[in-house]
């Protein structure tokens, strides 16, 4: 029976990728497999035999890489080489998740990101995220599908996520202040998974842009989230430099999906805003 390998599987979007794929899908994390070390990433891929495999996996603590840079270059880049690596000799496809972060570098930019402009990553991680795309690209048959601002049920070893972080806080506070200066596309990871699994039906290989349509601020976005979910709270918005963080953050990622909606019999991610309100309603 065909397979379909899910690393990283344990996270809120390879554990959705897994529930969406069912009985094919063969989910990975750690400690069974770490994917650093190639020796074994080859033997065990080499066991399965998997049609395609999947790399959710990812260093996303944005703010401690800058102190971490080998770690996070070694989970983000050099094992995305060792997937590669065994994905071509077993005539695999591979799709690797990537970021919005790979851009950044355009402080002036207003227009959605295309796949073909330039990558400009600001900061450890969004570099090394660029290097694992490089890497991945190395297997013939690959997507590498770059999204933004993941939320959804969280997985066993889920860092959480915006929306959930958002809705502890308004428990226990009743004031929040939220980034008003960092516009992007936050996007649920149902709708991402389902586009991931219409990309593996194709043969469309490449980078791809998926993420919900339109643009927002976190700040926006928190404010629509309390608003659908009926949660009274004083909102401040506030900027990136007032919020004081370690690494730097695009100041507009927003990305383009033109070229993922023109792909024939395509499923349509939705706006941003009804894929809170999808979320919430599952969730609930």
């Amino acid at each position: 029976m065909p397979s379909i390998v899910i690393t990283g599987a344990l996270g809120q979007l390879g554990s959705e990728l897994c529930r969406q794929i069912g009985s094919e899908a063969v989910g990975v994390d750690l400690p069974q497999l770490d994917l650093t070390d190639r020796p074994a990433v080859l033997e065990w891929l080499d066991g399965i035999r998997p049609t395609a495999v999947i790399n959710t996996a990812a260093y996303t603590r944005v703010d401690q890489a800058q102190s971490e840079p080998d770690r996070c270059r070694s989970v983000n880049a050099d094992a995305v080489a060792h997937l590669a690596d065994a994905c071509r000799r077993l005539d695999a496809v591979l799709v690797q998740i990537s970021t919005d972060y790979v851009f950044g570098g355009d402080v002036a930019r207003q227009v959605p990101y295309r796949e073909t402009d330039a990558p400009a990553p600001q900061g450890v991680y969004a570099r090394t995220k660029l290097e694992g795309e490089r890497r991945a690209a190395g297997c013939q048959r690959h997507f590498i599908v770059r999204t933004c601002g993941l939320y959804g049920r969280p997985g066993p070893r889920s860092p959480g996520n915006f929306v959930e972080t958002m809705l502890r806080l308004a428990g226990e506070r009743d004031h929040l202040r939220v980034v008003d200066d960092q516009c992007c596309t936050p996007s649920y990871t149902a709708h991402v998974a389902r586009a991931i699994r219409f990309l593996l039906s194709t043969r469309d290989y490449g980078v791809y842009h998926v993420v919900n349509s339109g643009a927002t601020t976190w700040y926006r976005f928190a404010e629509t989230l309390f608003r659908t979910a009926g949660i009274p709270i004083a909102l401040e918005p506030i900027t990136t430099a007032q919020y004081g963080l370690p690494a730097p953050r695009p100041s507009y990622s927003v990305l383009d999906t033109a070229k993922y909606h023109a792909l024939p019999g395509h499923a349509a991610m939705p706006d941003w805003q009804q894929a809170l309100a999808d979320y919430l309603s599952a969730r609930s």
